[in-house]
């Protein structure tokens, strides 16, 4: 439900823009809004996680951005629309930070890399999703109601993660299996807060974990956001045509997500330590990522050229999901949700970044080719952040 109340302003991109009257770089603007406001409001989020627990931080968050679904579907300006994207991106703020914590609660440590990579999977399930059956909403009742729609589905999922989700310690557990679960976690640290977070940032994992996680999104959101659109202006395809070829790219990001994990737990019982199982998938999915999405910029036949951003995409995402487990494994156990949220923010950055400047790019050159070259530079650029500045575990 997160990632598809995401797509739906990248779904509705041609309408929207001719409703409001919107430019390109209006529209990158729009695109970007709600990753600025995620971005910000990542630390606060784990903070607020580490201490008061995924249930209920998730729970109100699943409230807040549900109204700013609905509250979407009622903008008569792209002020009233930036306003409503970014309180979408307060709300789905504690999501990954908080999803992450529950799987770190409850599996231990040499076997979370899966749970996590299934948990993430979702957000490649539901841009794979998204495009057929948002577009399917929109052609049938218009962009306004397929936002409504979106919204009141948002507030189901609310009510129904409230009354059955608990915590482990909460649901009548055994002493001995929690024992289990933590048995190979490090030492706790005694800050909270903003002391938890300063912390952090004295080590250079967290450094590189910032900065090779920018490239991950960013990536991952050119993709997310624009894919619709550049198939409908680059490579010419109707609006319901572009729905469904999107789904494809989008469709293998849901399996490279799952593959993540496959192979991080693959190399976990192999012996190898639970850290290079995350690192190791991270950096050649980023690899991969790069040389793909370039690759697909210049090929002419949009078939293949379809096919090689499927690609990029499956590479993408298999450095996704080892991306948010790595941060359960490298740090002591409470401050995984404060780790991945700093995490996040590179992360939240390139989300930012990546519908601005390549609507801009598109805006300048009349062309997506630069922008899908740069997303290629700056997923190479951070695999190398990730070799180089993520070899060290964070340790109390």
């Amino acid at each position: 439900m997160n990632y598809i109340d995401r797509a739906a302003v990248a779904v509705g991109n041609p309408e929207i823009r001719q409703t409001l009257g919107l430019s390109y770089s209006q529209m990158g603007l729009l695109l970007s809004a709600f990753a600025w406001s995620y971005g910000l409001a990542q630390i606060p989020a784990g903070a607020l996680v580490d201490r008061f627990g995924p249930r209920r931080v998730l729970g109100y968050g699943l409230v807040l951005w549900s109204s700013a679904q609905l509250a979407a579907g009622f903008v008569g300006s792209i002020g009233q629309f930036l306003v409503a994207r970014a309180a979408l991106g307060l709300g789905e703020s504690p999501m990954y930070i908080g999803g992450t914590r529950v799987c770190a609660d409850w599996f231990p440590l040499k076997l979370r890399a899966l749970p996590i990579a299934i948990f993430n999977s979702s957000s490649a399930l539901a841009p794979a999703l998204a495009p057929p059956l948002l577009t399917w909403l929109m052609v049938a009742f218009g962009w306004r109601v397929m936002f409504l729609i979106a919204g009141v589905a948002g507030f189901v999922v609310s009510m129904l993660w409230i009354f059955f989700y608990r915590a482990p310690r909460n649901a009548n557990i055994p002493e001995a299996d929690l024992a289990e679960i933590h048995r190979d976690d490090g030492v706790n640290i005694q800050h909270i807060g903003w002391r938890q977070v300063i912390w952090l940032l004295r080590f250079r994992t967290t450094w590189g974990m910032f900065v090779g996680f920018f490239g991950v999104v960013y990536v991952s959101w050119l993709y997310a956001t624009w894919l619709p659109g550049y198939l409908e202006s680059e490579r010419h395809l109707s609006i319901a045509r572009a729905g469904l070829w999107a789904a494809l790219p989008l469709g293998a990001g849901f399996l490279g997500a799952v593959g993540g994990g496959l192979i991080s737990d693959w190399l976990g019982r192999s012996r190898m330590d639970a850290v290079s199982a995350c690192r190791i998938p991270i950096i050649w999915g980023l690899v991969g990522a790069g040389v793909f999405t370039i690759s697909g910029a210049y090929v002419d036949n949009v078939v293949v050229a379809i096919g090689l951003m499927a690609c990029g995409l499956f590479a993408a995402n298999v450095s996704s999901s080892c991306g948010w487990a790595l941060a359960a494994v490298v740090a002591p156990p409470n401050t995984v949700a404060t780790l991945e949220a700093i995490q996040n923010v590179g992360g939240s950055l390139g989300g930012a970044l990546a519908p601005l400047v390549s609507g801009i790019l598109v805006e300048v050159t009349g062309s997506f080719v630069t922008a899908f070259v740069l997303a290629g530079m700056v997923a190479l650029s951070s695999a190398a952040a990730y070799l180089f500045m993520t070899r060290q575990k964070i340790l109390a």
